[in-house]
């Protein structure tokens, strides 16, 4: 998570010359190249043994964080890094209330709306309501990306498996943001977007698929909670977007109704 949020917010950084999306699509590339080199013929190997239906769910994963990351790119170049990541964290919390089969975990959710409210103070009017949609959109990614890669990791190695995913999100990802990349790409930005893309998403990324193969789902979803304070406070010390009070008290709420949420999932499946 700390080399997750210290990509996204190094990554706003480029947005003024890249665009969200050409940042987005140059950062999946410089991955997906650096995997396939490291992985080199163990990869070719590992791909002619998969079977068709995990090769396809693998190919699907990476649509998935295609979208993902386009989307809180565009969240993030709209909103405080915080509250995207706020909005985008819904879609894991979602899916762990869902699975609680609990009528009453709902009430996670309400606590979480009530984080998000008070993260985007609707009521001011400074909001950007693209902002919060693509944040929402994210969301739906996200939930679809922990499930995938629980999947997908426990059939492939992380890193071949990762090195497909990557590749096929930046085949996804190139009509939305290879023109305005390239147009603006000079090699000092180049540079920063590989660094950048080793932060995230190669790390981070594949960190996770490790951690999802040895870690129960509870103890992953607890651990997701804490992404929006890790976020707020990346945010603050890299790009100086220092939080306002009300933005502070949403946080601990969303996060709050993370670890909440989690928790009653694990009650529910004992």
């Amino acid at each position: 998570m700390c080399l997750l949020h210290t990509g996204s917010a190094l990554a706003t950084e480029l947005f003024a010359t890249l665009g969200p999306a050409g940042t987005t699509w140059l950062r999946l590339t410089f991955a997906a190249l650096v995997l396939i080199a490291c992985t080199g013929p163990s990869l070719w190997r590992t791909l002619r043994a998969t079977g068709r239906r995990d090769l396809v769910a693998t190919v699907l994963l990476g649509a998935v964080s295609a979208g993902m990351m386009l989307l809180f790119s565009e969240a993030a170049a709209r909103l405080p890094l915080g509250t995207a990541t706020a909005l985008e964290f819904l879609g894991p919390l979602t899916v762990a209330v869902i699975a609680s089969r609990r009528p009453r975990e709902v009430a996670w959710l309400a606590l979480a709306a009530a984080g998000v409210v008070l993260l985007t103070s609707p009521w001011t009017g400074a909001t950007s309501l693209p902002g919060v949609m693509f944040g929402l959109g994210s969301a739906a990614c996200w939930a679809l990306y922990v499930i995938g890669t629980a999947h997908v990791g426990s059939r492939l190695p992380a890193p071949h498996a990762l090195a497909v995913s990557l590749a096929v999100a930046a085949v996804v990802a190139a009509p939305f943001g290879a023109s305005a990349a390239v147009s603006g790409l000079t090699w000092g930005t180049a540079l920063a977007a590989l660094g950048i893309a080793v932060l995230m998403p190669l790390l981070p990324f594949l960190l996770e698929m490790q951690a999802l193969q040895r870690i129960g789902k509870t103890t992953y979803g607890t651990l997701a909670g804490l992404e929006p304070a890790v976020s707020l406070v990346a945010a603050m010390i890299l790009i100086s977007q220092t939080p306002l009070p009300l933005q502070i008290a949403g946080t601990v709420l969303v996060v709050a109704a993370g670890i909440g949420a989690t928790r009653a999932e694990a009650r529910a499946n004992r």
